[in-house]
């Protein structure tokens, strides 16, 4: 019995490439697609596929998300999240949230056949880019099972960890918003802003959003480059730079 496999992404384009990928081994059938959250979360229930491969940044209801109610669903689908997002934050928290894959868009198509066989299989996969990196600050367990990542990088943070919603909030810093465009940009008040911030800045022990984000930077919060998205970046970049020149 084949692997039956379910893509979740928002440009068709990648949905069509992976596919196409897919359809180079004979032991995987891709049993449907979806371009949103909410279709993805209701169709996947419904087939209960092997394997979702599930980008993190979807309309109308993001990867985590999905993640987090088909985990209270109880589905027996393993999730492989296939995203740009190389920041150790979100690598930590899918992991810690119970993803068995973690893969960077941009892989080598053998190593996306791969990653679906290892976690078909029971096991755990993440990007080798990733590994490397962890590998080298000695953070990566030795053992298979890698949602132990989660406790090893966090052991010694485990309190200033930022939530999700303070990481939105972060985001919304570094997109230059203002409080009020936060809220409406979150669905919450000024007065909840207000309160995240004050959260963000004592966990990040800073002062203001330019340390934050030079904060968020050191430590991979936000990846460096994004100054195109991100306007305030810029300036946090070159402050960093300046930093690590001394």
């Amino acid at each position: 019995m084949g692997i039956r496999v379910f893509i979740a992404d928002d440009h068709a384009l990648m949905r069509q490439g992976i596919r196409q990928i897919l359809s180079w081994d004979k032991e995987l059938e891709v049993v449907g697609e979806a371009g949103n959250g909410q279709d993805t979360l209701t169709t996947t229930l419904q087939l209960v596929p092997d394997i979702l491969l599930l980008d993190m940044n979807m309309p109308g209801m993001n990867g985590i998300e999905v993640l987090r109610k088909l985990n209270a669903a109880h589905s027996k689908t393993r999730v492989i999240m296939l995203t740009i997002n190389d920041c150790d934050y979100y690598v930590v928290e899918m992991f810690k949230e119970g993803v068995q894959g973690y893969l960077l868009k941009g892989l080598e198509p053998q190593e996306l056949l791969a990653a679906i066989h290892c976690v078909a299989a029971g096991k755990s996969y993440m990007s080798q880019d990733l590994r490397d990196r962890f590998a080298c600050r000695g953070q990566l367990p030795a053992q298979d099972d890698l949602t132990q990542i989660a406790r090893e990088l966090c052991r010694e943070e485990r309190e200033y960890r930022l939530t999700v919603r303070e990481m939105e909030v972060l985001h919304c810093i570094a997109r230059g918003m203002s409080n009020k465009m936060m809220a409406q940009t979150l669905f919450v008040s000024d007065a909840t802003i207000r309160n995240h911030l004050t959260s963000i800045y004592r966990k990040l022990d800073v002062e203001d959003r330019t340390q934050a984000l030079i904060y968020a930077l050191r430590h991979r919060l936000i990846a460096e480059g994004d100054g195109g998205d991100f306007p305030l970046i810029a300036e946090a970049e070159s402050s960093f730079a300046a930093d690590t020149c001394h």
